[in-house]
């Protein structure tokens, strides 16, 4: 049986297939358009699906009607034929029967299903899903029941998100950005304000968020006297510490509330690193897959079908380039020059390179952040994550860290790897073991070895606005265009 999961027409479209129960192939669909975010699918992709077989049945990731529903409510119009998913799979030559489930239980089975857990709570926040923007949910067993949710226009996303495009940043895309921004502003200076002027009376023994304003459409109208690069770091900073307290409210309530110390978190804010190590230790364990956002939902809707677990292969999924991996050549070229690349192996299904699509670098120059910041063509405020060895990230971090990058660690020697360490002294640690990623591991493990430095400077490879290197092609024409020799 060959099941493909879809995410699409919306932002960040992803395709999953599924040969009977093995996760066989998973990728976004913009590593094979070349169109950062890309809303949809293309035939380069679905070709590249096809090797695994024609699909016997399709499963969307939201249900059409409650969407179209709300768009209507929302004075929108009647939009059943673009949101209808028969239609649009039909553009690609795709016909298996297509079965829907609702957005919010993708994200929830995307994360339970892929956890160690037999018993977990999970909460889900992200900007919309046909109506709910925030549910918690209950895992046991193979069961999912939802405990809490509430509904559009209320929601943390779309406030986020405004708040994003308020900064002068893209919304629905630079929110990471924002967050980086946060380290560089007086976060007390605009909470009160913000809390104030967007939100109506926080109970904090409620998750119940509620908005003052509908900011679908943003909020450019909020403040407008706030203009200098000063105010713009201050409203990131006081957004992200708002972000947190609310973060905070909804995982009490979740712990209080139900039985299990163990947490499931995702949606798309499940990317936020540093908002999730402030509730970490409130909870025994915790999980969030590597690919929390909607793209995640193409496994996600899948798994709510199956209504069951899966073996989890890790987030190595994409397309597999097959060629010489020379470590010893690499660790070379870092000596040299500090910067190299790699593009081998099986791409990763979510937004951040773990090795297999990375540009590299020695944590420990001077100068290395700025370099790798004019290759990437981005902001040189913007921070970069180490990947070091699992056994080693005790000795150089202290706070929560993980294999996906998905938590701030406090740096202990932040000038001796000033390369990997954010304004506030804080790094997203990507821990390796051998288990993870065999490898990579074994790059790291070489540099170690000839350094006496456990640790790599690790971002995506890609320039800022596209997406990150898929092919033999991408890597070939990554290596020529920016003078970084690519393994």
């Amino acid at each position: 049986m060959i099941t493909w999961g879809v995410s699409a027409n919306s932002h960040d479209a992803a395709l999953a297939v599924l040969k009977d129960d093995d996760i066989v192939f998973a990728s976004h669909a913009e590593r094979f358009s070349g169109k950062k975010n890309d809303a949809h699918l293309n035939q380069s992709l679905i070709r590249h699906a096809l090797e695994w077989g024609e699909p016997d049945r399709c499963v969307w990731y939201e249900k059409p009607i409650t969407k179209t529903a709300r768009q209507l409510l929302a004075g929108q119009g009647w939009r059943w034929q673009e949101n209808d998913p028969r239609i649009y799979l039909r553009r690609y030559a795709i016909d298996a029967p297509v079965r829907t489930v609702s957005h919010h239980h993708s994200h929830a089975a995307a994360g339970y299903y892929t956890s160690q857990f037999d018993d977990a709570v999970v909460i889900c926040i992200d900007a919309i899903g046909e109506v709910e923007t925030l549910s918690v949910w209950q895992g046991r067993g193979r069961e999912l029941k939802k405990i809490y949710t509430q509904g559009y226009p209320h929601s943390i996303g779309l406030w986020y998100s405004a708040m994003t495009q308020r900064v002068g940043l893209e919304p629905n895309e630079d929110e990471y950005i924002l967050m980086g921004m946060a380290a560089y502003g007086d976060d007390k200076r605009l909470f009160n304000d913000i809390l104030e002027d967007f939100f109506k009376p926080i109970n904090q023994n409620l998750p119940k968020i509620e908005f003052k304003h509908n900011l679908h459409r943003g909020c450019a109208w909020w403040r407008e006297d706030l203009q200098t690069e000063q105010d713009l770091n201050d409203i990131a900073a006081a957004t992200q510490s708002v972000y947190q307290y609310l973060l905070k409210i909804i995982s009490n309530w979740a712990r209080k509330n139900c039985t299990s110390g163990n947490l499931v978190l995702t949606g798309g804010c499940a990317l936020n690193c540093s908002a999730n190590s402030v509730i970490a230790s409130d909870w025994n364990n915790i999980w969030i897959m590597p690919n929390p956002g909607d793209a995640g939902n193409a496994l996600g809707s899948v798994l709510a079908a199956r209504n069951n677990f899966i073996n989890w292969p890790g987030a190595y999924l994409g397309y597999d380039i097959r060629r010489e991996y020379d470590v010893d050549a690499v660790v070379q070229e870092l000596e040299a020059r500090s910067i190299a690349g790699v593009a081998n192996g099986r791409a990763e299904y979510g937004p951040r390179a773990l090795g297999n699509r990375s540009l590299l670098a020695d944590p420990r120059g001077s100068d290395v952040k700025d370099r790798v910041n004019d290759i990437k063509q981005r902001q040189k405020f913007r921070p970069f994550a180490p990947a070091i060895l699992e056994e080693h990230a005790e000795d150089y971090f202290s706070g929560t860290v993980g294999p996906y990058m998905q938590f701030t660690a406090r740096c202990k020697y932040p000038e001796l790897y000033p390369a990997i360490v954010h304004h506030d002294n804080t790094s997203r640690v990507q821990t390796v073991s051998k288990q993870d990623n065999p490898k990579f591991r074994q790059l790291l493990e070489a540099w170690y070895k000839k350094t006496g430095c456990p640790m790599l400077l690790n971002t995506s490879l890609n320039i800022k606005g596209k997406p990150m290197v898929n092919t033999e092609q991408g890597a070939e024409d990554f290596e020529t265009q920016y003078g970084v020799r690519v393994w």
